[in-house]
């Protein structure tokens, strides 16, 4: 079986904009930018990868969006863009209720679990058997961060399970509305946007 970044005929060093990015981007701009004028929120990209979707999100609505990733390739990467970029895994280097968006692209391919993760192109794109792998954790600590009226903008795919994805994030208090779909051969991509 070959890897993941072999399919993808990728890099392997981080994940560039792709279909899914641009949607995530797309429907985070759209939401985003029809807030009034004089708030000027603070979002967050989790797994920023190269950058796209939070300098997007930054040019086009004028909020402040800081990016992580837990690959130190894609946090350099990302500061090339001009984004401020930390590296960290998931939501654990940041305070609890500083956040008014969550922008989301996990890894949600489903993959064996005895696969070794043996480059950060794996670690970008895989999912774990059910594709939730990373979701999970996601969304048990992504309220965390969030201030009150935060809300989060999560990239989900058919292939992982969009009715699974919004059962887990109703256990911990959200309720779900998908944005934006896009249909491809092989799967389809939501954006879901989720709020308490």
């Amino acid at each position: 079986m070959t890897d993941l970044a072999d399919r993808r005929d990728a890099e392997t060093e981080v994940y560039q904009p792709a279909e899914d990015s641009h949607l995530l981007a797309d429907a985070a701009v759209a939401d985003l930018g029809s807030r009034p004028a004089d708030d000027t929120p603070l979002a967050l990209e989790v797994g920023t990868g190269s950058g796209y979707v939070a300098e997007r999100v930054a040019d086009e609505t004028g909020v402040r969006v800081l990016g992580s990733d837990v690959n130190p390739h894609a946090c350099a990467q990302a500061r090339e863009r001009g984004v401020e970029a930390v590296r960290g895994d998931l939501l654990e280097p940041f305070r609890s209720g500083v956040f008014d968006a969550v922008l989301f692209n996990a890894p949600y391919l489903p993959t064996d679990p005895d696969d070794a993760r043996d480059d950060w192109m794996e670690v970008a794109l895989s999912g774990g058997e059910d594709g939730r792998a990373v979701v999970e954790p996601f969304l048990e600590t992504v309220g965390r961060v969030l201030a009150p009226d935060g809300a989060v903008y999560l990239l989900v795919s058919s292939l992982t399970g969009v009715d699974e994805v919004v059962e887990l994030a109703a256990t911990e208090g959200f309720s779900a509305v998908a944005l934006r779909d896009e249909s491809f051969p092989f799967e389809t991509l939501t954006v879901l946007k989720l709020v308490r």
